[in-house]
């Protein structure tokens, strides 16, 4: 049986830096923003229903004009509902006949959406990566080329970190002050030992870090 486990955190956490170091154990892994974007493009049922909302030309020769729809969507938050209400549970379906394929062991759900979208209730294990506010900005201001406003308006529709930690089994840090690798082992041991049956070394459900 593969066990899943859930990533998550705020744009800019550095997300893609912890499922990287989960790999290196032998995890396989789905991005759930990649995914979502390779569906957009190519289902049919998802483009006829973005078409109707958002006009014939978030579509272009190249594909489904997503810094369009992002302009769009972050400056109107019933075009966001909508638009999730779309993708969500076609990605929520190919996750779970992606994970039926699977052999591994593990399997690892990257998603900056994983409670708001529920695709937590898909996953065993959900681990938040926390980093701050400023971090995160100038992380994705480089990354994405990306203006602080537009980063700014990105970041006030997810939910915070404190409210998402509530709902995690693991916290990790990657702040650039605390050693990332060291938790991520420990986060390993733990999980491994709860699939093993072992006595839970956190009581509490929740790793110290």
């Amino acid at each position: 049986m593969t066990v899943t486990i859930g990533i998550t955190g705020g744009i800019g956490s550095g997300k893609s830096q912890v499922v990287s170091l989960l790999e290196t154990y032998g995890m396989t892994s789905y991005i759930a923003d990649r995914e979502s974007k390779r569906l957009a493009a190519t289902l049919p049922a998802i483009r006829e229903r973005l078409t109707a909302l958002l006009g014939e030309d978030i579509y272009g020769a190249d594909g489904l004009n997503r810094r369009r729809m992002a302009s769009l969507i972050f400056r109107d938050p019933s075009l966001l509902t909508q638009v999730n209400a779309i993708i969500h549970p076609e990605v929520a379906r190919h996750f779970s006949e992606w994970v039926a394929r699977q052999s591994a062991p593990w399997a690892v759900l990257e998603s900056a959406i994983l409670f708001e979208s529920r695709f937590d209730r898909q996953v065993d294990w959900r681990v938040t990566v926390c980093a701050p506010g400023m971090l995160c900005l100038q992380r994705v201001m480089v990354r994405d080329g990306l203006t602080e406003t537009e980063v700014r308006r990105r970041m006030e529709n997810q939910w915070t970190d404190e409210v998402k930690k509530a709902k995690s089994d693991y916290v990790v840090y990657n702040d650039e002050k605390q050693a990332l690798i060291p938790q991520i082992e420990r986060l390993v041991k733990s999980l491994s030992e709860k699939r093993a049956g072992a006595p839970d070394i956190f009581p509490d459900g929740h790793a110290p870090y």
